[in-house]
């Protein structure tokens, strides 16, 4: 599976209003079925998404804060979805600009959500806006608006804002975005299509996509291969989800070979382990200093583990080198970095095995060195935090760095994280504030690594596989126990259940 077939493209203003265009030819019957869609789709991702703070209970408040367009309609078709699954929901509409405003299509979702619920909805304006609510979905503009905002909108969105409101919605852009004052999400539901400014803007808040089928018509093939920025779909892990042949042993699943571990931070190497060990690969052989291999081969039993020569700062020292050569040998993809230290001899060893190895590798934490990024003929996945990235990009974007970096692919990790090895950059949408904590990137190098022993031909696949379901497994994890009393290594628990979650995710 090719990455642009486990992708969309993410589209400027402009390619959403001519995708649009080509896709319902000003059709009313075709925009109302796409309509419904969308606002039922943001309904059941409004109640997955809510489970992270406990749900919405069973007498929730919401309030909509609607436009005249489209996005109106959207949000009042999810409210009225959400009032049919909820029946002690009562829901309050804010017609920005007044509700006689309202085009065709979004008065058709006001009369239905009015009649299917009499007694349940009700307009009002901002000096109504008096109460605390459980939810707000914002729904004034789309890709359509101009700006500046009006006093009046900007009124309208600050009003609720002063408003202690739980859960903060927007629909598939916050509306006012780029201007002083925009509402700012908790979540943007990006419907059919995920719309260029909405990604890594603060006011987005979460970003999800919820593809509605759009790019499977062949009015917009031409959308569908475009883009040098794109969204990693669900259907990226379809080839883990499958039957595997029935023939399979061990040697035949990939073997990873992890090299890290210090003294300092003991742990970080630990996890990555386990982190590979429930990545479906056949065999993980960790090489360890030597005084962490017997508390490490008690609690994962099922790798391999090699000890290696510490220095007196308990860093791996150089001469064990030939041991490494030796443990690699048999290896189909190589992890190195995780709790590794800076020591020069640590450096020197690092160096030499990146210059050596015949089989790609995963390059992760202290291994990330200018020099060492750039040592070796053998294919590799870079994957840097912010700092990381800075330190071995030489002011480069991530674009030109992937580029700069020949057999590389380089995975920035942040609240959205973004895959490139030189050409489109494929971004993933899952994962969230639960992955704000040491340890993450960890796990995320030992997947990274094991996806990568099944398939060292494809870097760029196991490490948009790899990212993914990462971060599909930290929404389980948010989303059964909160984002606060939880540990990094829970997200490895849910590694299974995002696996086997359908390939249309409403998370994604």
């Amino acid at each position: 599976m090719t990455a642009e077939a486990f992708s969309h493209p993410i589209l400027s203003l402009e390619d959403a209003r001519d995708f649009e265009a080509a896709l319902f030819q000003a059709d009313p019957v075709l925009e109302w079925d796409a309509m419904n869609r969308a606002g039922r789709s943001i309904a059941a991702a409004i109640r997955r998404d809510a489970a992270e703070i406990g749900g919405l209970g069973c007498a929730p408040r919401i309030l909509v804060l609607a436009g005249k367009g489209n996005n109106a309609g959207d949000a009042l078709i999810a409210a009225q979805a959400l009032l049919e699954l909820i029946p002690g929901a009562l829901c309050d509409v804010l017609f920005v600009f007044g509700p006689r405003a309202l085009r065709p299509l979004s008065l058709r979702a006001w009369q239905e959500i009015s009649i299917a619920h009499p007694g349940r909805v009700r307009s009002l304006d901002t000096r109504d806006l008096v109460s605390s609510f459980d939810l707000c979905i914002g729904g004034i503009f789309g890709y359509q608006f101009r700006p500046p905002l009006t006093d009046s909108v900007r009124a309208a969105i600050a009003a609720a804002a002063a408003l202690t409101i739980r859960f903060r919605v927007a629909v598939d852009l916050p509306s006012g975005i780029g201007e002083p004052g925009a509402f700012r999400a908790d979540f943007t539901y990006a419907t059919g299509s995920v719309k260029a400014p909405s990604v890594g803007c603060a006011n987005s808040g979460r970003l999800r996509y919820l593809d509605l089928g759009f790019f499977g018509n062949p009015a917009v093939a031409r959308f569908a291969a475009d883009g040098e920025d794109r969204v990693i779909l669900p259907c990226a892990l379809d080839p883990l989800r499958g039957f595997r042949p029935a023939s399979s042993d061990k040697r035949s699943l990939g073997h990873l070979a992890i090299i890290g571990g210090s003294a300092r931070y003991p742990g970080s190497v630990l996890m990555a382990t386990l982190a590979a060990l429930r990545s479906g690969v056949g065999l993980v052989t960790s090489l360890v200093p030597e005084s962490l291999v017997p508390a490490f081969a008690a609690q994962a039993p099922e790798a391999m583990w090699i000890g290696l020569p510490e220095t007196a700062d308990g860093d791996l020292a150089a001469a064990g080198l030939p041991r490494v050569l030796a443990g690699t040998g048999r290896a189909t993809a190589i992890t190195v970095g995780p709790g590794l230290g800076k020591g020069a001899e640590t450096h020197g060893l690092v160096m030499e095995l990146v210059r050596a190895s015949a089989v790609p590798l995963v390059i992760d934490a202290d291994g990330l060195q200018p020099d060492v990024v750039r040592s070796g003929r053998a294919p590799r996945v870079l994957t840097p935090h912010a700092g990381e990235l800075e330190r071995i990009s030489a002011g480069l974007d991530l674009v030109a760095l992937a580029r700069d970096l020949p057999h590389a692919v380089v995975v920035a990790k942040g609240p959205v994280t973004r895959v490139c090895s030189g050409e489109s950059v494929y971004h993933s949408l899952c994962g969230g504030p639960v992955l704000s904590r040491g340890g993450s990137g960890d796990l995320l190098a030992g997947i990274v690594g094991g996806l990568l022993a099944q398939a060292p031909g494809d870097p760029l696949g196991a490490a948009c596989r790899a990212v993914l379901w990462h971060g599909m497994a930290a929404d389980c994890l948010a989303r059964a126990h909160g984002q606060a009393a939880v540990r990094t290594t829970e997200v490895l628990d849910f590694l299974a259940p995002a696996l086997r979650e359908s390939a249309v995710c409403p998370s994604c």
